[in-house]
């Protein structure tokens, strides 16, 4: 399967991604002491919501729409629409950043991205984005081979970021052990894993391997919209956070709980937030 991240942008699991993703980075812009980001699968900086793919499902109708459209959202979310005003300024939603835009956005000076992307014309239309900034180094190559060749950064604080397109059927399954040695080469650094979720049932072996595996402390974040009992559907996505920063589950139980009223499907649904 080749996977095309176009025909989702901006559905219910990006806005979830993205408004965890910029919890993250704003808990490390705390300490003035530089920080390292590593995006493994980072696809494009931006989609247009107008074109064929988005427009073919609009699976954006149902996340990000419903969000631009609310009324006083918390401060987290206002930072998050702030970042898409960037791109649509005439107040029209028409462009979704990638996650790499989000969290240049919140980039300091002292801070470093680095970008892994395997397809070459992705890739490329990376580096020309951020062509400007030093700070961003774009890297077209295997996601998993980032986590070998840029672990351990020269910064002892960062974020890696693993988001996969999960082309292959056992890919979710052989991700603890990838984590595992890559927390062995980073031990500081906090992880955040998105996975899609359809059913528990489909869960519960890579849970398990996940106990087996990962031995750090972790925050399991998933949002739901329909009930988790169909297969044949995308019902919530999920975030498992290795070394999650101090008050993180407290600001994301406030804030999902504000997401899943404004993005559930006729009540269905609900928000899970626990330490493993």
């Amino acid at each position: 399967m080749n996977y095309q991240h176009s025909y989702h942008a901006g559905n219910f699991a990006d806005v979830f991604k993205h408004i965890v993703l910029i919890a993250l980075i704003q808990s490390l812009s705390r300490k003035e002491s530089p920080f390292c980001y590593l995006d493994t699968h980072a696809g494009a900086s931006h989609h247009d919501l107008y074109a064929g793919n988005a427009q073919k499902t609009q699976e954006f109708t149902q996340g990000i729409q419903k969000i631009f459209a609310a009324q006083q959202p918390p401060e987290l979310i206002q930072h998050y629409l702030a970042c898409i005003k960037e791109l649509n300024p005439t107040n029209k939603l028409h462009i979704y950043p990638g996650s790499s835009y989000f969290a240049h956005a919140f980039m300091r000076p002292q801070d470093r991205m680095i970008l892994g992307e395997l397809h070459p014309a992705t890739a490329r239309v990376l580096k020309q984005f951020f062509a400007h900034d030093k700070r961003v180094a774009v890297h077209q190559q295997d996601g998993y081979q980032s986590l070998k060749a840029f672990l351990p950064p020269k910064e002892r604080r960062g974020l890696v970021l693993i988001d996969p397109p999960y082309e292959k059927p056992d890919e979710l399954l052989s991700l603890p052990s990838k984590m595992a040695t890559a927390i062995k080469r980073w031990e500081t650094g906090t992880y955040a894993l998105w996975y899609p979720i359809k059913t528990r049932a489909l869960l519960r072996p890579f849970y398990r391997e996940w106990q087996t595996h990962i031995m750090r402390p972790t925050l399991l974040a998933e949002l739901y919209v329909y009930p988790d009992d169909h297969a044949g559907r995308l019902n919530g996505s999920g975030m498992l956070i290795i070394n999650p920063p101090w008050q993180l589950e407290q600001q994301l139980g406030i804030i999902l709980e504000w997401v899943w009223h404004a993005l559930s499907i006729q009540g269905h649904g609900g928000v899970k937030l626990h330490m493993l």
